[in-house]
C-alpha cells in the first residue's frame, strides 16, 4: 500500500524505484533486481512481481546472489528505512534483525558442535577444521568463512559462531557466494550490541574483564610487550 498509491493492483518503475531505494542497496542492485522482477519489461510491477521484488531486495541484503535461484532460500524479510540515511548493516540497527539461522538448523548445528568436544564451550581451530575441510570446499572459501564466523576474533568458535560457520558451509555447498563481511542478518543475537570502532579490537580477548586481567598479567605477554612504549 506504501509504493501503490492509487491502489491500482501494479507499481510504476518510478515509484517502486523511491521505496527500493530504502533498502540501503546499490543501483547496480536494484536494477538487476528490477530487470528478474519486471518479466515483461513493461516498465510495471503486478503485485506476485512487486513480491520477487522484495524477496530479491532480502536475499541481497543477506549476502545471497540476486537470482531467481535465491527465491526458495529462507531470508528474513527485506529491511527498508525511511530515513535517507544509508542503512547501517552494523551495530544497533541489526538488533532487531531475526538471526538467518533458522531453529532446527541451530539444533542441527548444535549437535555437531557438541561432538567435537568444546572446552568451556569453545571450539579451537583445530578441531573445527577438520569438519571445514569435510566439506570439500576450496580453502580460501573455508578460511572466509572462518574469519566471518569468529566473530570476536579470539581463535576459538563458541556454539553460536560454530552455527555462523556451519550455515555459510551450507550456502556455499549450495553454490551461494560466502560473502565478503557477515550481513547484519548472521551475527548471533548474543554477540549483536553497539559496535564500537572497527579495528580498536581490545589486545585481552572481551571475555575477561580488566579486573581479572590484571591478575593474569605475566601469562598474557601482550601487555608486556607494550611496556617499553610508556617508559
Amino acid at each position: 500500500p506504501q509504493v501503490d498509491s492509487a491502489n491500482a493492483g501494479r507499481v510504476l518503475a518510478s515509484d517502486a524505484a523511491v521505496f527500493l531505494k530504502k533498502s540501503g542497496l546499490t543501483d547496480l542492485v536494484l536494477g538487476k533486481i528490477w530487470d528478474l522482477a519486471d518479466t515483461d519489461g513493461k516498465g510495471i510491477l503486478n503485485k506476485q512481481e512487486f513480491f520477487v521484488a522484495l524477496r530479491l531486495v532480502a536475499c541481497a541484503q543477506n549476502g545471497l546472489d540476486v537470482s531467481l535461484s535465491s527465491l526458495n532460500l529462507p531470508v528474513p524479510p527485506p529491511r527498508f528505512t525511511d530515513t535517507s540515511s544509508p542503512l547501517l548493516l552494523s551495530g544497533t540497527a541489526s538488533s532487531d534483525v531475526p538471526w538467518a539461522v533458522k531453529l532446527e538448523d541451530k539444533a542441527k548445528y548444535d549437535a555437531i558442535f557438541d561432538s567435537l568436544n568444546p572446552v568451556n564451550g569453545l571450539l579451537s581451530g583445530e578441531k573445527v577444521k577438520p569438519v571445514l575441510l569435510n566439506s570439500k570446499l576450496p580453502v580460501d572459501i573455508l578460511g572466509r568463512v572462518w574469519e566471518l564466523s569468529d566473530i570476536d576474533r579470539d581463535g576459538m568458535l563458541d556454539r553460536d559462531e560454530f552455527a555462523v560457520a556451519m550455515f555459510l558451509v551450507y550456502c556455499a555447498l549450495e553454490k551461494e557466494p560466502v560473502p565478503m563481511s557477515l550481513p547484519a542478518a548472521l551475527v548471533p543475537p548474543s554477540k549483536r550490541k553497539p559496535i564500537s570502532i572497527p579495528g580498536a579490537m581490545p589486545l585481552i580477548p572481551s571475555s575477561t574483564s580488566t579486573k581479572e586481567s590484571h591478575q593474569s598479567l605475566p601469562p598474557v605477554g601482550i601487555l608486556a610487550a607494550k611496556t617499553p612504549l610508556t617508559q
